[in-house]
Parts: C-alpha cells; sequence; structure tokens
C-alpha cells in the first residue's frame, strides 16, 4: 500500500532547503550565481537550526516503509531518518561554492548512532562542509551533519559525500572524458544475503512523502529518461535505510541498538522496480541482484560489541 499523501505536508523545511539548493545550482548554471574565487575555509561556518518534534505518525510510516520494526521506534527516531529534517540545511553548507552543482550526485554516506534519539525532545542539528577532494575530473564534497536533542547531545553524526563531475581540460582548453571505465562493484559469490525485496515502481514517490526528497529523477519517469535513466531510481538513502533495517532484523534480532556505524557507497543507480537482496561478507554489506551481480550499495559497519562484524 502507498505511503498517504498527508505526510508531504510536514516536509516543508525539507522541500525549501531542496529547493533553495536546485535554484543555486541553476544560477551557476546559467552564469548568473556570485562567485566567491577563492577557495572556501575549511571546515565551513556552521549552520544551525532547532526542528520541533518529529510526529509519531510519520516516524510509525517510515519505520514500516523501509521494512523497520515500528514498535522499536515507539520512543526514538530511527537515526537513518536524518535526511528528513538535515535537507532543510545541507544546500546552505554549499553555498557560494565554485562547483557545478546541477551534476552533483548523492555519493555516499557515513552514519554513526552514538545514542538513541529521543522521539519527544526538539532536533538540534547543524550541518558544514567538512573537506573537499578534488583530483581535477571530480570533486568529493564531505559534509558533516550533526543531530542533538536536550538530553542527547550529539546523538547521531551523518557525513554526506557529494560526488561533483569536472569537466578536464585538453590542451586546447577543450573539455574532454579520457581514462578506461573502472570495474563496478558486484555482490562477492560467497556473500549470504540476509534479506530480499521487492521495490514498486512507486518505492521512490513514497520514500520523498516520508522524507521531502523530492528530486524528479526518484518519481516522475520522463525526468528520469531525461537524464539517461531506464526508469526512476531509488534515493541512495532509502537504499541505506532498507539496508540499516535488514541488518537490525537479519543479524541483531531486531535489536535497533546494536549498530553503531555504517559508511556506505551509492555505486550505481538502482532503477525501479526491483528485486534486489541484502548480503553481507567479511564484515561488510551489499545490496544488489545476487551473488556475482552488480551492487547497487557497498560498505561496512561496526556493531557495539564487535570493531566491526
Amino acid at each position: 500500500m502507498s505511503v498517504p499523501t498527508k505526510f508531504v505536508l510536514q516536509q516543508g523545511p525539507a522541500l525549501r532547503g531542496m529547493g533553495e539548493t536546485a535554484a543555486n545550482a541553476l544560477k551557476q548554471r546559467l552564469g548568473i550565481a556570485k562567485k566567491n574565487g577563492a577557495p572556501p575555509e575549511l571546515p565551513g561556518p556552521e549552520v544551525t537550526q532547532t526542528f520541533a518534534p518529529r510526529d509519531r505518525d510519520l516516524v510509525r510510516a517510515y519505520a514500516k516503509h523501509v521494512g523497520g520494526d515500528p514498535s522499536a521506534y515507539k520512543r526514538r527516531l530511527p537515526a537513518h531518518l536524518f535526511p528528513q529534517w538535515a535537507f532543510a540545511l545541507t544546500g546552505k553548507s554549499l553555498e557560494g561554492l565554485d562547483y557545478p552543482m546541477l551534476g552533483a550526485m548523492n555519493g555516499g554516506c557515513r552514519l554513526i548512532q552514538n545514542a538513541p534519539l529521543p522521539i519527544d525532545e526538539p532536533l538540534e542539528v547543524s550541518s558544514r562542509l567538512e573537506s573537499i577532494d578534488d583530483d581535477g575530473r571530480r570533486a568529493i564534497l564531505e559534509q558533516r551533519v550533526v543531530t542533538s536533542t536536550p538530553s542527547a547531545p550529539e546523538a547521531v553524526v551523518a557525513h554526506l559525500y557529494i560526488f561533483v563531475p569536472l569537466a578536464k581540460k585538453k590542451a586546447n582548453g577543450a573539455p574532454s572524458k579520457d581514462g578506461a571505465k573502472k570495474d563496478k562493484p558486484r555482490v562477492p559469490d560467497q556473500a549470504r544475503e540476509i534479506a530480499f525485496w521487492r521495490l514498486r515502481q512507486d518505492a521512490g514517490l513514497d520514500f520523498a512523502k516520508l522524507t521531502g526528497d523530492f528530486n524528479p529523477v526518484h518519481w516522475v519517469p520522463a525526468y528520469a529518461k531525461a537524464f539517461g535513466f531506464r526508469n526512476t531510481i531509488l534515493h541512495g538513502f532509502g537504499t541505506m535505510a532498507r539496508a540499516i533495517e535488514g541488518l537490525n532484523r537479519g543479524l541483531f534480532a531486531g535489536d535497533v541498538d546494536a549498530l553503531k556505524e555504517v559508511h556506505v557507497r551509492f555505486t550505481r543507480p538502482l532503477v525501479l522496480p526491483a528485486k534486489v537482496g541484502l548480503y553481507v561478507h567479511d564484515h561488510q554489506l551489499f545490496v544488489g541482484d545476487a551473488p556475482g551481480g552488480p551492487a547497487y550499495l557497498t560498505g561496512t559497519y561496526t556493531t557495539d560489541t564487535d570493531t566491526t562484524r
């Protein structure tokens, strides 16, 4: 059953934040954005905002949508729900950069759960640009987003990695592309399946209703095809959330406190609809079609009892 449309009414801050980000990127493309010229100071300035406690119905619907147990989140928020409030700030912490943000993509995330986020407390959120890795062909922008509450300071820390393709210049100054294509990651043959999902055509739209990430590439087929995809693609954060809940159920017997840190890369678009599994092997996790097949997400995880599992 599809997610009710009523939750869109709770996505105002995220929609405004993403709208500002899109508008700034478009200004860059049109050549009317202000340019700083000088390299940015790193870490960048912190942007902060306080949000009211999250709606319990929204949290319950979100947990169910990503495969979690809603009863585990009666008193706390899923740490992987952080984009629902962080999108209001992340665009602001990238303002003024001279990178072509219209082509930017979500490359991955490192999510650290230091303590439970109480569901009935206001969220105190800060965001800043942490670092830039620029090799001339691409830039990776690392953002650090910290979510606290009055009783749980720095409960959840997220590092977001934004991939920005850059045009390499030929000797005559014209943009060019060169170099051999790298092999895409695959699910190891010996990996063990611990979860399997049938993702519907509207899985991207449902995730957008719950988080405010209404990038059309996730729910408008014509828009996705215009960008070269066969159809709409699932959000990287949506894939990550399902993977975390798959670990909670498949490895930790439903204990949502067991996972302390997960570090993932979004390695290829997950085109909808899809049938994919969650696989684990040697302290690593993968989302893919089958062992030996392509991986849409790869990563590692750490528990509260082991350094890595």
